[in-house]
């Protein structure tokens, strides 16, 4: 049951029949992981919570710096130089006390699979290939949906993953190098541009948790922020994928070992 001053935050979803009061008691008994507290991540922090998202982790090991203002709206000036995890949960607590915040280190390949297993959905925010392909593999590995979300300069792209379904590696099946993918101190983003894709992955990540009909998992959706055009291309599952396929490999490291063969 919920007291006056949750049905009071709640009122404008729970009168949603595709939400309800059981919808909003899903939300409340979800665990979600955001895997980078960035320009992403932030938008999709703030309406995870702001929706009533039971419990939330936020992984992340790096400080917030001033360059990350334009875009990372959660922080203020005032938090440059401390740890983004801490300034995220610190944020949430504001927003909503009701929402129970978990702060993680950056996913590396010893703790991924323990870390993803602790929830119910995955949303992937990082920057970082490397972090991509491993969310991917735990999540792969355990069962667990993600949404992940991605940037560069007026550019967005969206998928979402299920379990029976395609993955991160289907689509991309080994990491490039690292010197090939340009970040953003290089080739730079437009401050929105973040925000958008990360509204749009904490939306998909409620649609999961509601059942909501209509859920685009499999597709691949891009945004251009110059004109608001979109698209959505369909993914096949690779059979031979080493993370999904019919000869899926049963840890990280054989993932890994697989995919420089």
């Amino acid at each position: 049951m919920f007291g006056p001053e949750e049905l009071d935050r709640y009122a404008r979803q729970i009168v949603l029949p595709e939400v309800g009061a059981a919808g909003q008691e899903r939300l409340r008994s979800a665990a979600v992981l955001v895997v980078g507290a960035g320009g992403i991540g932030g938008p999709a922090i703030r309406y995870l919570a702001g929706a009533g998202v039971g419990r939330l982790g936020v992984a992340d090991g790096d400080v917030v710096e001033r360059s990350n203002l334009h875009r990372q709206t959660i922080y203020t000036t005032a938090d440059v130089g401390e740890p983004k995890a801490d300034r995220a949960a610190a944020f949430v607590a504001d927003l909503n006390p009701t929402v129970a915040v978990e702060t993680h280190d950056a996913v590396d390949a010893a703790t991924a699979e323990a870390t993803v297993t602790e929830y119910d959905i995955v949303v992937d925010c990082t920057d970082r290939l490397r972090a991509r392909y491993l969310v991917n593999d735990a999540c792969e590995l355990v069962g667990r949906p993600h949404v992940s979300g991605a940037v560069e300069r007026f550019a967005g792209h969206m998928m979402t993953f299920v379990p029976d379904g395609p993955c991160y590696r289907c689509l991309f099946p080994d990491p490039p190098p690292a010197d090939a993918v340009p970040d953003c101190a290089e080739v730079g983003v437009l401050g929105v541009v973040p925000g958008l894709v990360g509204t749009a992955v904490a939306s998909e990540t409620l649609g999961l948790l509601l059942d909501i009909d209509g859920s685009p998992a499999g597709t691949l959706r891009t945004l251009d922020a110059r004109t608001l055009a979109t698209d959505a291309v369909a993914v096949e599952r690779d059979p031979t994928c080493p993370a999904c396929g019919e000869a899926a490999v049963e840890s990280i490291d054989g993932i890994d070992r697989d995919s420089d063969r």
